[in-house]
Protein backbone atom coordinates (compact mmCIF):
# COMPACT_ATOMS: atom_id res chain seq x y z
CA UNK A 1 0.00 0.00 0.00
CA UNK A 2 1.67 3.07 -1.00
CA UNK A 3 2.22 6.05 1.41
CA UNK A 4 -0.39 7.97 1.39
CA UNK A 5 -3.05 5.35 1.03
CA UNK A 6 -1.91 3.96 4.35
CA UNK A 7 -2.20 7.24 6.47
CA UNK A 8 -5.37 7.79 5.13
CA UNK A 9 -7.03 4.25 6.16
CA UNK A 10 -5.47 4.65 9.14
CA UNK A 11 -7.01 8.45 9.97
CA UNK A 12 -10.18 7.49 8.19
CA UNK A 13 -10.57 4.22 10.70
CA UNK A 14 -9.77 6.77 13.41
CA UNK A 15 -12.03 9.39 12.46
CA UNK A 16 -14.77 6.85 12.20
CA UNK A 17 -13.95 5.72 16.15
CA UNK A 18 -13.85 9.15 17.00
CA UNK A 19 -17.23 10.86 15.33
CA UNK A 20 -19.50 7.20 16.97
CA UNK A 21 -17.62 7.81 20.17
CA UNK A 22 -20.02 11.21 20.29
CA UNK A 23 -22.95 10.39 18.20
CA UNK A 24 -24.72 7.14 18.27
CA UNK A 25 -25.72 5.78 14.18
CA UNK A 26 -28.40 3.51 13.54
CA UNK A 27 -27.14 0.40 12.15
CA UNK A 28 -30.00 1.06 9.03
CA UNK A 29 -27.67 4.31 8.44
CA UNK A 30 -24.30 2.48 8.69
CA UNK A 31 -25.76 -0.84 6.51
CA UNK A 32 -26.73 1.70 3.72
CA UNK A 33 -23.40 3.88 3.88
CA UNK A 34 -21.33 0.97 3.46
CA UNK A 35 -23.66 -0.38 0.65
CA UNK A 36 -23.08 2.85 -1.72
CA UNK A 37 -19.48 2.55 -0.80
CA UNK A 38 -19.21 -0.81 -1.92
CA UNK A 39 -21.49 -0.32 -4.99
CA UNK A 40 -18.69 2.67 -5.35
CA UNK A 41 -16.00 0.32 -4.55
CA UNK A 42 -16.76 -2.01 -7.30
CA UNK A 43 -17.57 0.66 -10.17
CA UNK A 44 -13.71 1.70 -9.09
CA UNK A 45 -12.48 -1.43 -9.92
CA UNK A 46 -14.26 -2.24 -13.50
CA UNK A 47 -13.72 1.47 -14.43
CA UNK A 48 -10.01 1.98 -13.01
CA UNK A 49 -9.05 3.75 -16.68
CA UNK A 50 -11.74 6.14 -16.59
CA UNK A 51 -11.01 9.82 -15.77
CA UNK A 52 -11.09 10.64 -12.34
CA UNK A 53 -11.45 6.96 -11.25
CA UNK A 54 -8.15 7.33 -9.08
CA UNK A 55 -10.00 11.00 -7.25
CA UNK A 56 -13.35 8.66 -6.61
CA UNK A 57 -11.40 5.17 -5.85
CA UNK A 58 -9.98 7.48 -2.39
CA UNK A 59 -12.73 8.87 -1.49
CA UNK A 60 -13.99 5.25 -1.36
CA UNK A 61 -11.41 4.16 0.95
CA UNK A 62 -11.86 6.78 3.22
CA UNK A 63 -15.03 6.14 3.40
CA UNK A 64 -14.96 2.77 3.58
CA UNK A 65 -12.31 2.86 6.19
CA UNK A 66 -14.40 5.52 8.28
CA UNK A 67 -17.63 3.05 8.16
CA UNK A 68 -14.80 0.14 9.68
CA UNK A 69 -14.35 2.96 12.81
CA UNK A 70 -17.94 3.20 13.73
CA UNK A 71 -18.63 -0.94 12.76
CA UNK A 72 -16.20 -1.58 15.18
CA UNK A 73 -16.90 0.56 18.75
CA UNK A 74 -20.63 -0.36 18.03
CA UNK A 75 -19.96 -3.85 17.69
CA UNK A 76 -18.93 -3.22 21.41
CA UNK A 77 -22.49 -2.72 22.25
CA UNK A 78 -24.09 -4.61 19.69
CA UNK A 79 -21.96 -8.04 21.29
CA UNK A 80 -22.26 -6.67 24.85
CA UNK A 81 -24.95 -8.90 27.15
CA UNK A 82 -26.95 -7.20 30.11
CA UNK A 83 -25.51 -7.16 33.05
CA UNK A 84 -25.92 -9.60 35.59
CA UNK A 85 -25.87 -6.78 38.15
CA UNK A 86 -28.82 -4.48 36.95
CA UNK A 87 -30.44 -5.38 39.82
CA UNK A 88 -28.30 -5.14 42.60
CA UNK A 89 -27.10 -2.13 41.86
CA UNK A 90 -26.77 0.66 45.18
CA UNK A 91 -27.42 -2.57 47.40
CA UNK A 92 -24.60 -4.04 49.76
CA UNK A 93 -23.83 -7.15 47.93
CA UNK A 94 -21.57 -10.59 48.32
CA UNK A 95 -19.88 -11.35 45.63
CA UNK A 96 -17.13 -14.19 45.04
CA UNK A 97 -14.30 -13.91 42.54
CA UNK A 98 -10.72 -13.95 41.44
CA UNK A 99 -8.17 -10.99 41.50
CA UNK A 100 -7.43 -10.88 37.60
CA UNK A 101 -4.26 -8.09 37.98
CA UNK A 102 -1.73 -6.83 40.14
CA UNK A 103 -2.99 -5.41 43.06
CA UNK A 104 -2.81 -1.63 43.35
CA UNK A 105 -1.47 -0.42 46.69
CA UNK A 106 -2.25 3.30 46.82
CA UNK A 107 -1.69 5.60 50.04
CA UNK A 108 -5.05 4.54 51.69
CA UNK A 109 -6.14 1.31 50.09
CA UNK A 110 -5.87 -1.39 47.94
CA UNK A 111 -7.68 -1.77 44.60
CA UNK A 112 -8.15 -5.08 42.59
CA UNK A 113 -9.78 -6.29 39.70
CA UNK A 114 -11.96 -9.04 40.91
CA UNK A 115 -13.80 -11.04 37.67
CA UNK A 116 -17.15 -12.39 38.73
CA UNK A 117 -18.53 -14.35 36.10
CA UNK A 118 -18.13 -12.54 32.90
CA UNK A 119 -17.61 -9.00 34.34
CA UNK A 120 -15.17 -7.29 36.17
CA UNK A 121 -15.57 -5.33 39.65
CA UNK A 122 -13.07 -2.40 40.74
CA UNK A 123 -13.12 -3.54 44.60
CA UNK A 124 -11.29 -0.91 47.17
CA UNK A 125 -10.15 -2.89 50.46
CA UNK A 126 -7.93 -2.32 53.45
CA UNK A 127 -4.41 -0.52 52.37
CA UNK A 128 -2.38 -3.98 54.02
CA UNK A 129 -4.87 -6.59 53.02
CA UNK A 130 -2.49 -9.36 51.94
CA UNK A 131 -4.04 -10.13 48.35
CA UNK A 132 -2.26 -11.50 45.56
CA UNK A 133 -3.10 -12.01 41.61
CA UNK A 134 -4.79 -15.28 41.30
CA UNK A 135 -6.27 -15.36 44.35
CA UNK A 136 -9.89 -15.99 45.04
CA UNK A 137 -11.62 -13.74 47.06
CA UNK A 138 -15.47 -13.00 49.23
CA UNK A 139 -15.54 -9.23 48.94
CA UNK A 140 -18.76 -6.93 50.85
CA UNK A 141 -20.09 -3.88 49.84
CA UNK A 142 -21.90 -1.15 48.31
CA UNK A 143 -21.88 -2.08 44.20
CA UNK A 144 -21.63 1.41 42.61
CA UNK A 145 -21.43 2.56 39.05
CA UNK A 146 -18.15 4.87 38.85
CA UNK A 147 -19.12 8.88 38.78
CA UNK A 148 -17.25 11.83 37.10
CA UNK A 149 -15.51 14.01 39.69
CA UNK A 150 -14.06 16.91 39.65
CA UNK A 151 -9.93 17.37 40.04
CA UNK A 152 -7.87 19.55 42.26
CA UNK A 153 -7.51 21.73 38.54
CA UNK A 154 -10.37 22.19 37.48
CA UNK A 155 -11.28 19.59 35.59
CA UNK A 156 -14.04 17.21 35.28
CA UNK A 157 -12.23 13.50 34.61
CA UNK A 158 -14.43 11.35 32.83
CA UNK A 159 -14.40 8.03 35.65
CA UNK A 160 -17.11 5.75 34.13
CA UNK A 161 -14.76 6.18 30.91
CA UNK A 162 -11.33 5.51 31.88
CA UNK A 163 -13.11 2.50 33.88
CA UNK A 164 -14.44 1.47 30.62
CA UNK A 165 -11.27 1.38 28.39
CA UNK A 166 -9.86 -1.33 31.20
CA UNK A 167 -13.80 -3.34 31.13
CA UNK A 168 -14.27 -2.10 34.26
CA UNK A 169 -18.27 -0.83 35.04
CA UNK A 170 -18.69 -1.62 38.49
CA UNK A 171 -16.91 -0.78 41.83
CA UNK A 172 -17.18 -1.81 45.66
CA UNK A 173 -15.30 0.82 47.94
CA UNK A 174 -14.29 0.11 51.59
CA UNK A 175 -15.07 -3.58 50.86
CA UNK A 176 -14.69 -6.52 53.37
CA UNK A 177 -12.09 -8.87 51.37
CA UNK A 178 -11.22 -13.00 52.18
CA UNK A 179 -9.18 -14.90 50.47
CA UNK A 180 -10.88 -18.37 50.10
CA UNK A 181 -8.45 -19.79 47.07
CA UNK A 182 -5.00 -19.07 45.44
CA UNK A 183 -3.43 -19.99 42.56
CA UNK A 184 -6.66 -19.46 39.88
CA UNK A 185 -4.92 -16.82 37.60
CA UNK A 186 -2.83 -17.26 34.96
CA UNK A 187 0.67 -19.30 35.27
CA UNK A 188 2.74 -17.20 33.47
CA UNK A 189 1.59 -14.18 34.95
CA UNK A 190 1.35 -15.65 38.64
CA UNK A 191 5.25 -16.17 38.01
CA UNK A 192 5.88 -13.17 36.56
CA UNK A 193 4.53 -11.00 39.29
CA UNK A 194 6.28 -13.19 41.90
CA UNK A 195 9.83 -12.91 40.16
CA UNK A 196 9.06 -9.40 40.50
CA UNK A 197 7.86 -9.16 43.93
CA UNK A 198 11.04 -10.88 45.12
CA UNK A 199 13.26 -8.44 42.98
CA UNK A 200 11.41 -5.51 44.97
CA UNK A 201 12.12 -7.23 48.03
CA UNK A 202 15.96 -7.23 47.58
CA UNK A 203 16.37 -3.83 46.18
CA UNK A 204 14.38 -2.50 48.92
CA UNK A 205 17.13 -3.99 51.67
CA UNK A 206 19.71 -2.38 49.81
CA UNK A 207 18.21 0.86 48.86
CA UNK A 208 16.44 3.02 51.80
CA UNK A 209 12.52 5.10 51.16
CA UNK A 210 11.92 6.95 49.29
CA UNK A 211 14.75 6.54 46.68
CA UNK A 212 13.80 3.11 46.58
CA UNK A 213 10.18 3.61 45.49
CA UNK A 214 11.53 6.13 42.86
CA UNK A 215 14.06 2.95 41.84
CA UNK A 216 10.64 0.45 41.23
CA UNK A 217 9.05 3.48 39.62
CA UNK A 218 12.07 3.83 36.88
CA UNK A 219 12.30 -0.03 36.29
CA UNK A 220 9.07 -1.56 36.58
CA UNK A 221 6.93 1.49 36.32
CA UNK A 222 4.95 1.39 39.99
CA UNK A 223 4.21 4.76 40.14
CA UNK A 224 2.24 4.24 43.46
CA UNK A 225 5.99 3.38 45.29
CA UNK A 226 6.98 7.00 45.02
CA UNK A 227 3.97 7.96 47.55
CA UNK A 228 1.41 11.11 46.66
CA UNK A 229 4.14 13.87 48.14
CA UNK A 230 6.51 12.99 45.99
CA UNK A 231 4.59 12.64 42.71
CA UNK A 232 3.03 15.77 42.95
CA UNK A 233 6.53 16.89 43.06
CA UNK A 234 6.93 15.05 39.89
CA UNK A 235 4.31 16.31 38.11
CA UNK A 236 5.12 19.80 38.90
CA UNK A 237 8.22 19.56 37.67
CA UNK A 238 7.20 17.49 34.69
CA UNK A 239 9.07 14.72 34.75
CA UNK A 240 6.64 12.30 36.04
CA UNK A 241 6.91 10.55 32.71
CA UNK A 242 10.32 8.90 33.71
CA UNK A 243 8.22 6.75 36.01
CA UNK A 244 5.86 5.72 33.45
CA UNK A 245 6.98 2.99 31.43
CA UNK A 246 7.82 4.03 27.59
CA UNK A 247 9.90 3.52 24.80
CA UNK A 248 12.99 3.84 26.90
CA UNK A 249 12.79 0.94 29.43
CA UNK A 250 11.38 -1.06 26.61
CA UNK A 251 14.13 -0.35 24.28
CA UNK A 252 16.79 -1.39 27.22
CA UNK A 253 14.69 -4.79 26.92
CA UNK A 254 16.09 -5.08 24.13
CA UNK A 255 19.38 -4.00 24.03
CA UNK A 256 20.22 -6.11 27.10
CA UNK A 257 18.61 -9.26 25.61
CA UNK A 258 20.61 -8.75 21.91
CA UNK A 259 23.86 -8.26 23.39
CA UNK A 260 23.41 -10.95 25.97
CA UNK A 261 22.53 -13.41 23.28
CA UNK A 262 24.70 -11.63 20.55
CA UNK A 263 27.96 -14.51 21.22
CA UNK A 264 26.14 -17.89 20.91
CA UNK A 265 22.94 -16.88 18.18
CA UNK A 266 22.53 -15.54 15.19
CA UNK A 267 20.73 -12.24 14.35
CA UNK A 268 16.90 -14.35 13.68
CA UNK A 269 16.81 -16.52 16.53
CA UNK A 270 17.78 -13.40 19.09
CA UNK A 271 14.88 -11.30 16.94
CA UNK A 272 12.35 -13.79 18.03
CA UNK A 273 13.84 -13.67 21.36
CA UNK A 274 14.08 -10.12 21.76
CA UNK A 275 10.16 -10.01 20.69
CA UNK A 276 9.27 -12.70 23.33
CA UNK A 277 11.39 -10.68 25.89
CA UNK A 278 9.35 -7.35 25.14
CA UNK A 279 5.89 -9.37 25.84
CA UNK A 280 6.63 -10.68 28.84
CA UNK A 281 8.46 -7.18 29.94
CA UNK A 282 5.13 -5.48 28.84
CA UNK A 283 2.89 -8.37 30.84
CA UNK A 284 5.20 -7.69 34.15
CA UNK A 285 4.69 -4.25 34.17
CA UNK A 286 1.08 -3.97 33.26
CA UNK A 287 -0.32 -3.36 29.62
CA UNK A 288 -0.87 0.42 29.74
CA UNK A 289 -1.61 2.31 26.73
CA UNK A 290 2.36 3.54 26.91
CA UNK A 291 3.72 0.30 27.61
CA UNK A 292 1.59 -1.66 24.67
CA UNK A 293 2.31 1.28 21.91
CA UNK A 294 6.12 1.43 23.01
CA UNK A 295 6.14 -2.76 22.78
CA UNK A 296 4.82 -2.72 19.20
CA UNK A 297 6.49 -0.33 17.98
CA UNK A 298 10.02 -2.18 19.14
CA UNK A 299 8.99 -5.40 17.99
CA UNK A 300 8.22 -4.04 14.61
CA UNK A 301 12.05 -3.38 14.78
CA UNK A 302 12.84 -6.85 15.38
CA UNK A 303 10.49 -7.96 12.96
CA UNK A 304 12.18 -5.93 10.45
CA UNK A 305 15.43 -8.11 10.99
CA UNK A 306 13.87 -10.84 11.22
CA UNK A 307 11.80 -10.27 7.50
CA UNK A 308 15.04 -8.11 6.30
CA UNK A 309 12.96 -5.14 5.49
CA UNK A 310 13.33 -1.62 6.07
CA UNK A 311 12.06 -0.36 9.05
CA UNK A 312 9.87 3.55 9.03
CA UNK A 313 9.29 5.00 12.31
CA UNK A 314 6.23 6.71 11.43
CA UNK A 315 4.35 3.80 9.68
CA UNK A 316 5.77 1.94 12.72
CA UNK A 317 3.99 4.88 15.28
CA UNK A 318 0.31 4.73 13.15
CA UNK A 319 0.43 1.06 12.65
CA UNK A 320 0.61 0.66 16.49
CA UNK A 321 -2.00 3.09 17.09
CA UNK A 322 -4.27 1.44 14.84
CA UNK A 323 -3.56 -1.88 16.19
CA UNK A 324 -4.78 -0.93 20.04
CA UNK A 325 -7.94 0.69 18.64
CA UNK A 326 -8.75 -2.28 16.88
CA UNK A 327 -8.39 -4.18 19.89
CA UNK A 328 -9.87 -1.18 21.96
CA UNK A 329 -11.53 1.54 20.32
CA UNK A 330 -12.24 3.74 23.34
CA UNK A 331 -8.80 3.91 24.21
CA UNK A 332 -9.18 7.00 21.64
CA UNK A 333 -11.44 9.18 23.36
CA UNK A 334 -11.23 8.12 27.06
CA UNK A 335 -7.31 7.35 28.14
CA UNK A 336 -5.46 9.99 28.41
CA UNK A 337 -2.16 8.17 28.28
CA UNK A 338 -2.94 6.84 24.98
CA UNK A 339 -3.10 10.01 23.49
CA UNK A 340 -0.47 11.72 25.09
CA UNK A 341 1.89 8.85 24.35
CA UNK A 342 1.05 9.10 20.50
CA UNK A 343 1.06 12.60 20.38
CA UNK A 344 4.67 12.56 22.58
CA UNK A 345 5.99 10.25 20.21
CA UNK A 346 4.37 11.93 16.95
CA UNK A 347 6.70 15.20 18.42
CA UNK A 348 9.95 13.19 19.10
CA UNK A 349 9.36 12.22 15.07
CA UNK A 350 8.16 15.24 13.60
CA UNK A 351 8.81 18.08 15.32
CA UNK A 352 12.42 17.07 17.03
CA UNK A 353 14.29 17.27 13.83
CA UNK A 354 12.95 20.55 12.90
CA UNK A 355 14.70 21.73 15.47
CA UNK A 356 18.29 19.88 15.65
CA UNK A 357 18.57 21.93 11.76
CA UNK A 358 17.21 24.73 13.25
CA UNK A 359 20.07 24.39 16.25
CA UNK A 360 23.13 23.09 13.60
CA UNK A 361 26.50 24.31 14.81
CA UNK A 362 25.21 24.56 18.26
CA UNK A 363 27.64 22.28 20.45
CA UNK A 364 25.81 18.84 22.14
CA UNK A 365 27.68 19.89 25.31
CA UNK A 366 27.05 15.89 26.72
CA UNK A 367 24.28 15.41 24.76
CA UNK A 368 22.65 18.27 26.66
CA UNK A 369 20.96 19.71 23.27
CA UNK A 370 19.78 16.14 22.25
CA UNK A 371 18.08 15.96 25.75
CA UNK A 372 16.57 19.91 25.23
CA UNK A 373 15.43 18.91 21.63
CA UNK A 374 13.52 15.90 22.64
CA UNK A 375 11.98 18.24 25.94
CA UNK A 376 10.98 20.89 24.16
CA UNK A 377 9.26 18.47 21.14
CA UNK A 378 7.51 16.70 23.04
CA UNK A 379 5.93 19.44 25.19
CA UNK A 380 5.04 21.44 22.07
CA UNK A 381 2.96 19.01 20.60
CA UNK A 382 1.00 17.63 23.99
CA UNK A 383 0.61 21.05 25.81
CA UNK A 384 -2.45 21.92 24.49
CA UNK A 385 -3.68 18.06 24.88
CA UNK A 386 -2.34 18.25 28.69
CA UNK A 387 -3.82 21.72 29.51
CA UNK A 388 -6.99 20.47 28.55
CA UNK A 389 -7.22 17.33 30.06
CA UNK A 390 -4.92 17.79 33.33
CA UNK A 391 -4.88 21.77 33.61
CA UNK A 392 -1.40 22.30 34.88
CA UNK A 393 1.72 24.08 33.45
CA UNK A 394 5.10 23.69 34.60
CA UNK A 395 7.61 26.41 34.01
CA UNK A 396 10.61 24.67 35.14
CA UNK A 397 9.59 21.56 33.13
CA UNK A 398 12.23 21.95 30.33
CA UNK A 399 15.29 23.08 32.94
CA UNK A 400 14.26 19.46 35.09
CA UNK A 401 14.51 17.06 32.39
CA UNK A 402 17.68 18.51 31.63
CA UNK A 403 19.09 17.92 34.43
CA UNK A 404 17.36 14.33 35.38
CA UNK A 405 17.08 13.01 31.97
CA UNK A 406 21.20 12.05 31.55
CA UNK A 407 21.10 10.45 35.10
CA UNK A 408 18.17 8.16 34.02
CA UNK A 409 19.91 5.44 32.54
CA UNK A 410 22.60 5.41 34.86
CA UNK A 411 19.84 5.57 37.87
CA UNK A 412 18.05 2.41 35.87
CA UNK A 413 21.53 0.62 35.47
CA UNK A 414 22.63 0.88 38.42
CA UNK A 415 19.22 -0.18 40.23
CA UNK A 416 19.00 -3.05 38.03
CA UNK A 417 22.00 -4.12 39.11
CA UNK A 418 21.64 -3.96 42.58
CA UNK A 419 18.24 -6.31 42.63
CA UNK A 420 19.84 -8.90 40.46
CA UNK A 421 23.29 -9.02 42.85
CA UNK A 422 20.52 -9.49 45.64
CA UNK A 423 19.65 -13.00 44.18
CA UNK A 424 23.62 -13.73 44.35
CA UNK A 425 26.31 -11.55 46.37
CA UNK A 426 23.76 -9.68 48.82
CA UNK A 427 27.22 -7.87 50.12
CA UNK A 428 27.60 -6.49 46.27
CA UNK A 429 24.03 -5.78 46.31
CA UNK A 430 24.49 -3.28 49.11
CA UNK A 431 27.63 -1.46 47.47
CA UNK A 432 25.51 -1.05 44.23
CA UNK A 433 22.63 -0.11 45.97
CA UNK A 434 24.65 2.83 47.92
CA UNK A 435 25.52 3.91 44.35
CA UNK A 436 22.01 3.40 43.12
CA UNK A 437 21.25 5.88 46.48
CA UNK A 438 23.37 8.23 44.92
CA UNK A 439 21.61 8.98 41.71
CA UNK A 440 17.96 8.61 42.69
CA UNK A 441 18.58 11.09 45.76
CA UNK A 442 19.98 13.39 43.38
CA UNK A 443 16.68 13.07 41.17
CA UNK A 444 14.06 13.03 44.35
CA UNK A 445 16.20 16.43 45.29
CA UNK A 446 16.13 18.32 41.90
CA UNK A 447 12.30 17.95 41.75
CA UNK A 448 11.48 18.40 45.20
CA UNK A 449 13.98 21.76 45.09
CA UNK A 450 12.44 22.86 42.07
CA UNK A 451 8.52 22.16 42.78
CA UNK A 452 9.03 24.27 45.94
CA UNK A 453 10.25 27.10 44.15
CA UNK A 454 6.89 29.94 43.89
CA UNK A 455 5.50 29.96 40.84
CA UNK A 456 7.08 26.75 39.33
CA UNK A 457 3.44 25.58 38.12
CA UNK A 458 0.31 27.47 37.55
CA UNK A 459 -2.87 25.91 37.15
CA UNK A 460 -4.83 26.94 33.93
CA UNK A 461 -8.94 27.92 33.87
CA UNK A 462 -10.89 25.11 31.86
CA UNK A 463 -11.62 25.89 28.65
CA UNK A 464 -13.78 24.32 25.85
CA UNK A 465 -12.54 21.55 23.42
CA UNK A 466 -12.80 24.28 20.22
CA UNK A 467 -10.16 26.07 22.30
CA UNK A 468 -7.26 23.00 22.22
CA UNK A 469 -8.03 22.80 18.53
CA UNK A 470 -7.18 25.95 17.73
CA UNK A 471 -4.18 25.78 19.83
CA UNK A 472 -2.77 22.74 17.89
CA UNK A 473 -4.02 24.40 14.66
CA UNK A 474 -1.60 27.10 15.76
CA UNK A 475 0.62 24.48 16.30
CA UNK A 476 0.73 23.41 12.65
CA UNK A 477 1.14 26.55 11.02
CA UNK A 478 4.19 27.41 13.10
CA UNK A 479 5.69 24.28 12.48
CA UNK A 480 4.75 24.34 8.48
CA UNK A 481 6.41 28.29 8.71
CA UNK A 482 9.20 26.66 10.29
CA UNK A 483 10.02 24.03 7.75
CA UNK A 484 9.59 26.22 5.04
CA UNK A 485 12.05 28.85 6.63
CA UNK A 486 14.68 25.31 6.83
CA UNK A 487 14.25 24.67 3.48
CA UNK A 488 14.79 28.13 2.47
CA UNK A 489 18.07 28.05 4.86
CA UNK A 490 19.19 24.99 2.84
CA UNK A 491 19.81 26.90 -0.40
CA UNK A 492 22.33 29.62 1.34
CA UNK A 493 24.45 27.35 3.24
CA UNK A 494 28.12 27.14 1.75
CA UNK A 495 29.22 23.32 1.48
CA UNK A 496 32.56 23.73 -0.62
CA UNK A 497 33.96 22.97 2.98
CA UNK A 498 32.80 19.66 2.59
CA UNK A 499 33.30 19.26 -1.22
CA UNK A 500 34.36 15.16 -2.20
CA UNK A 501 32.83 13.88 0.99
CA UNK A 502 30.39 10.87 0.79
CA UNK A 503 27.12 11.60 2.01
CA UNK A 504 25.28 8.57 2.88
CA UNK A 505 21.84 8.04 4.48
CA UNK A 506 21.61 7.61 8.56
CA UNK A 507 21.34 4.29 9.40
CA UNK A 508 19.84 2.91 12.89
CA UNK A 509 22.99 1.89 14.45
CA UNK A 510 21.12 -0.34 16.90
CA UNK A 511 20.19 -2.35 14.21
CA UNK A 512 23.57 -2.30 12.94
CA UNK A 513 24.77 -3.98 16.54
CA UNK A 514 22.62 -6.30 15.94
CA UNK A 515 22.99 -7.53 12.52
CA UNK A 516 26.96 -7.83 13.19
CA UNK A 517 26.91 -10.94 10.29
CA UNK A 518 26.10 -8.49 7.73
CA UNK A 519 28.55 -5.90 5.78
CA UNK A 520 28.40 -2.34 7.36
CA UNK A 521 29.55 0.29 5.57
CA UNK A 522 32.10 2.54 6.78
CA UNK A 523 31.84 6.27 8.12
CA UNK A 524 33.17 8.92 9.85
CA UNK A 525 32.73 9.18 13.63
CA UNK A 526 31.43 12.72 13.58
CA UNK A 527 28.12 11.33 11.78
CA UNK A 528 27.67 8.56 14.21
CA UNK A 529 24.39 8.90 16.11
CA UNK A 530 23.45 7.47 19.33
CA UNK A 531 22.70 4.15 19.80
CA UNK A 532 19.15 4.57 20.47
CA UNK A 533 16.48 5.45 17.99
CA UNK A 534 15.24 8.73 18.05
CA UNK A 535 11.37 8.18 19.42
CA UNK A 536 13.59 6.22 22.32
CA UNK A 537 15.10 8.84 23.17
Amino acid sequence: MRGVHFYLSILAFVSGIFVRSFFVIEWPVILWVVLIVGVLGMWCVKKASAKNAQTLFILVMIGAFFMAGVIRLELDTFFTAPSQFVHQLDTKVELKGVVVTEPEVTAKSTRLVVTVGDERVLVSTDRYAEITYGDEVVFSGKLEKPKSFETEFGRTFDYPGYLAVRDIFYTVSFAQVTVVGQNQGNKVLEFLFAVKQKFLTRIQAAIPEPEVGLGAGLLLGVKSSLGQELEDDFRTTGIIHIVVLSGANIMLVVIFVMYMLALVLPVRPRAVIGILAIVLFALLVGLSATVVRASIMASLILASLLLDKRYDIMRALFFAGAIMLIINPLLLVYDVGFQLSFLATLGLIVVAPQFELLLTGVSPWFKLKEYFIATVATQVVILPLLLYQIGQLSVVSVVVNLLVLPMVPLTMLTTFLTGVAGFIIPSVASLLGFIAYFFLAYIIQVATWFADLPYSAFVVPAFPLYVMVIMYLCIVGIFFTLNWYLVNRRHTIDYTSVAGWIIEEESHVLAREIEKERPVVERSDSTEKSSVPIFFR
